[in-house]
């Protein structure tokens, strides 16, 4: 079973386009890390590869590489920013996993004990609390 094309309209591709604000924390060569616009808790950040990917399916291995070795860097920065008791990473593949949004990403979610996630709902945080959130890990990044 094959997946459907790439669509290079989406909204990560607009982001990356310049198209649609983001609030970027990390952006390298191959990679960008943004926050969440609906984050399932304070902190939850998106990794992603510049280079278009539906998902893993069709992902370039070398981009993905790259993009994992991110993650790790975005999940330790994320855990000391926010005191994070842990740091859930999810990875969804088409829509039967979960998957709404077609361009490759990582979601980077601190956890704190007891603390239920927020549903990934479409209310979108107040971009005061983003840019905040976006600080205070570009913060422990450059700590």
């Amino acid at each position: 079973m094959t997946s459907p094309a790439y669509d290079d309209n989406n909204i990560f591709a607009k982001i990356l386009k310049g198209e649609i604000p983001s609030y970027r924390v990390y952006e390298d060569e191959h990679t960008i890390a943004f926050m969440d616009v609906m984050p399932q808790s304070p902190g939850h950040t998106l990794v992603m590869p510049k280079s278009p990917s539906r998902n893993i399916f069709d992902a370039d291995p070398a981009a993905l590489q790259h993009a994992i070795t991110v993650v790790q860097k975005i999940a330790v920065a994320v855990q000391e920013a926010f005191d994070a008791d842990g740091v859930y990473i999810a990875q969804f593949n088409e829509p039967s996993a979960g998957q709404t949004v077609f361009h490759l990403h990582f979601h980077v979610i601190p956890r704190l004990e007891g603390v239920a996630l927020k549903p990934h709902s479409g209310k979108m945080e107040d971009g005061a609390v983003l840019a905040e959130n976006a600080k205070k890990i570009i913060d422990a990044l450059n700590g």
